[in-house]
């Protein structure tokens, strides 16, 4: 089983886990969170279990931090559906691995008895390929959404829109992985590495 919950991505000089939309995690949630390597100039990422973030979360995140975020709804490390927020208002939504988003939102048939029956027949692979071909569509708008934000981020070294297309139209085992690599193609500093050891 992949990993199923939330990964945020925002800038702060404090630990994002001060925010308020962290109010609520008590003791007995905090092994439900994890943070990932930090990157250069206060950028974070909290890894958080399925039931923990909600959807208004992040207008109060951006509200703290005084810097643009994101999330991505993750499920299963298989899809995720990344959705970034700045200053202004400004949102832009994207869908990671776009053959299993495909798969997630194809509309099912009102008459259907039993959705595993129909995932093996040739008229689900047709609506998963008509869907796919649908999100397709949406993703140089959603590229060049993700490039304004992380301008809006104070991002100066931006990537060029056919790189990021191309990433979000990628394929990876682990969704966790996509994302982390999208943030570094839009020009955000890579994670610190670990100390060696002595």
């Amino acid at each position: 089983m992949g990993f199923s919950g939330h990964l945020v991505f925002a800038r702060s000089e404090r630990p994002l886990l001060e925010a308020p939309p962290f109010d609520s995690i008590g003791r007995g949630l905090q092994g439900s969170v994890h943070t990932w390597r930090p990157r250069p100039g206060g950028w974070q990422t909290i890894q958080l279990d399925q039931g923990i973030w909600e959807d208004d979360h992040l207008f109060a995140l951006v509200e703290w931090t005084g810097t643009p975020a994101c999330v991505a709804d993750v499920s299963d490390s298989s899809i995720a559906l990344v959705t970034g927020l700045d200053g202004t208002g400004q949102r832009w939504q994207a869908w990671l691995n776009l053959d299993d988003a495909a798969a997630l939102l194809v509309e099912e048939p009102e008459d259907l008895d039993d959705v595993s029956l129909w995932a093996a027949t040739p008229e689900f692979d047709a609506a998963v390929d008509r869907k796919r071909a649908e999100l397709d569509t949406e993703v140089p708008a959603d590229a060049e959404g993700a490039l304004l934000w992380a301008s809006a981020a104070g991002i100066r070294a931006r990537a060029q829109q056919s790189r990021i297309e191309e990433l979000l139209r990628a394929k990876e085992t682990f969704v966790e992985e996509l994302f982390s690599v999208l943030l570094d193609e839009l020009g955000f500093p890579k994670a610190t590495q670990p100390a060696p050891q002595p």
